[in-house]
């Protein structure tokens, strides 16, 4: 195979993965979005547990981003 082949080969291999990843986005979008609703509707049942849980979320990675600034420090 020449060097004219071989790059024809790498483009078309190119355009194979830039397809698949464009599948693959938009079947990652549609999860997406079936989750968000789920979320909502969660939210909409469960209030109190749904704060609570995001507090609880969002302390969890205050903990770890200050953890790893500290540990930077040092």
């Amino acid at each position: 195979m020449n060097k004219k082949e071989a790059k024809k080969k790498v483009e078309a291999m190119k355009k194979n993965v830039k397809v698949f990843a464009q599948k693959e986005l938009a079947k990652a979008k549609v999860e997406m979005a079936k989750a968000a609703k789920k979320v909502e509707q969660y939210v909409k049942k469960n209030p109190e547990k749904a704060a609570i849980i995001s507090a609880g979320i969002g302390a969890a990675i205050g903990a770890a981003v200050a953890a790893l600034i500290t540990k930077k420090r040092k």
